[in-house]
């Protein structure tokens, strides 16, 4: 695995991407979005695991440079950070994963925050092949209804955020819509996929969650399983 990251020039300030990608040459890129510490260890971590599993793996930093020392700031972050401003951010992410590198499958994950991001690019962003969102927000159905890729939706049902009552209106709006979404619960916490907080991390939901996302951009973005040693 090779690690190195890129710049972008954001018109509302520069920031950069964080870029771990195989030892293996590969056409198949995860997008990958922050929570709302920013781009941290964790977040490092997982895109070191999509390498291994044969993807480039690009985290755009929403947050240029900033992270988060608790909730408190991470809250304040995450208010601060426009919907627009963060969707330019991904765009340039994407095309510069394109250019750089040469992805020409596409698609995109996110927790908590970068769920939201993630399935709000997924319904605007044509060049992605696949959603995988964890428990992120879901947009008004104007956005929803334009989303086109094939989309994990993962949720946690003791969420006290993303609550069930808020993935059941995404249930309905894919019955509505005829959207291209699979929507999986799990018996579990908000943030349960990150294993840096045990009071919340769920291990055998979040390694099924993971293969199931491996399923998916298998499936639709082709990369083989892995593709490069441990």
């Amino acid at each position: 695995m090779k690690v190195e990251t890129f710049n972008l020039n954001n018109s509302r300030g520069a920031t950069a991407a964080y870029v771990a990608r195989p030892e293996t040459t590969t056409n198949a890129a995860v997008i990958l979005i922050q929570e709302w510490w920013g781009i941290n260890d964790h977040i490092r971590d997982i895109a070191g695991r999509y390498a291994k599993e044969g993807y480039l793996c690009v985290a755009p930093d929403l947050y240029r440079g900033k992270v988060a020392k608790d909730s408190d700031e991470a809250s304040k972050l995450m208010q601060e950070l426009a919907i627009d401003d963060g969707m330019e951010t991904i765009r340039q992410a994407i095309t510069e994963a394109k250019r750089a590198y040469g992805a020409q499958k596409l698609g995109i994950t996110g927790y908590c925050m970068g769920g939201t991001f993630a399935l709000r690019a997924a319904c605007e962003i044509p060049e992605l092949a696949a959603a995988a969102p964890f428990y992120g927000d879901i947009p008004d159905d104007d956005v929803l209804k334009g989303l086109k890729a094939p989309t994990l939706f993962i949720a946690g049902n003791r969420d006290g955020w993303i609550t069930p009552a808020k993935v059941n209106g995404l249930k309905e709006a894919v019955r509505k819509h005829n959207l291209p979404v699979e929507v999986v619960s799990y018996d579990a916490d908000h943030a349960f996929f990150n294993d840096t907080r045990p009071e919340v991390y769920n291990a055998a939901a979040a390694a099924d969650a993971w293969q199931r996302v491996l399923e998916l951009f298998r499936k639709h973005l082709g990369a083989s399983a892995r593709a490069t040693p441990a």
